[in-house]
């Protein structure tokens, strides 16, 4: 079980926060009670707040500090109005440049910082864009059918711990967030599920709350999005795109299998979740406990 925050402390070195990370499902929450809190959006489905979840050793992380979401280009007014009353400082927008010409450029309050942060989908949004731009099933078929579709998102994954630029990027959107100067921060892609969840599995990890929890914040973008994926697909058949909109389905989704897939990358290419931590995002003993500092009540 991890170090209390006060332990942590009184020991030397970055191993002592960061080797306590678990690895894998194996880890059990001591309390799993945990109701996430949506931001209800007319233009955005996914957006939420990280807080609400106990950590192992007692703490709370904190409500209205850390937001994750979908790509907020297609916000009314009325959305634009209640992101202003969380009281957001920073913005990190993790999509590529394609992804911002297709759904527009972020709608923020008056006084939120932008931060361009995009982060590779490996090719993802242009294949999906070009199979179904096609209108050819046979086309569509043979780049999303047979598993082809799922094992490229597993591919995705991969890239969040071997690219070097992907890690430098969730690297500095974890330390923006344990900045108490930045304000409230979101960060989001596109569905706000891969590389934001991604991003939130680690803060999450990072600030003590159980593997189980972790993975549940991670799999709950099922949830919130599976009515607007579902229009999204229908529309796609009536207006004689697809034929068959479930091919896309495993890109709609995350799974438990994806989130694996990054993590088995983890152990391949670090060893652990700690030295991913330590050395590959380059993360230290004081941006580990920054973050718990703001983050974490009662640690």
């Amino acid at each position: 079980m991890p170090l209390s925050r006060r332990a942590l402390l009184t020991t030397t070195g970055a191993t002592a926060l960061l080797a306590t990370l678990p690895t894998d499902a194996s880890a059990r929450p001591r309390r799993t009670a945990n109701t996430i809190r949506q931001v209800p959006l007319q233009g955005a489905v996914n957006v939420r707040d990280l807080g609400g979840y106990r950590t192992y050793d007692g703490g709370l992380v904190r409500h209205g500090l850390a937001y994750r979401g979908d790509h907020l280009g297609k916000l009314t007014d009325a959305d634009v109005a209640t992101l202003a009353g969380l009281g957001l400082g920073t913005v990190v927008d993790l999509r590529i440049p394609l992804e911002v010409g297709y759904d527009g450029a972020d709608r923020l309050p008056a006084g939120t910082v932008p931060v361009a942060r995009p982060i590779t989908d490996n090719g993802l949004f242009g294949q999906l864009l070009a199979a179904i731009g096609s209108r050819d099933p046979v086309r569509q078929e043979e780049m999303l059918g047979g598993g082809r579709a799922a094992a490229f998102m597993s591919a995705v994954y991969r890239t969040f711990v071997t690219d070097p630029a992907n890690r430098a990027a969730f690297a500095a959107t974890l330390r923006d967030l344990a900045d108490p100067g930045r304000g409230p921060l979101l960060l989001h892609c596109t569905s706000g599920k891969d590389r934001t969840g991604w991003s939130g599995y680690l803060l999450l990890t990072l600030l003590g709350v159980p593997t189980a929890a972790a993975r549940a914040d991670y799999l709950a973008s099922n949830t919130f999005r599976a009515a607007y994926d579902a229009r999204v697909r229908e529309g796609l058949r009536q207006g004689g795109l697809m034929q068959n909109p479930d091919l896309i389905v495993p890109l709609q989704e995350v799974r438990p299998a994806y989130l694996d897939s990054a993590l088995d990358q983890v152990r391949v290419s670090y060893g652990s979740l700690f030295r991913y931590v330590s050395v590959g995002l380059g993360l230290e003993l004081r941006d580990a406990l920054a973050l718990r500092d703001r983050l974490v009540l009662g640690a």
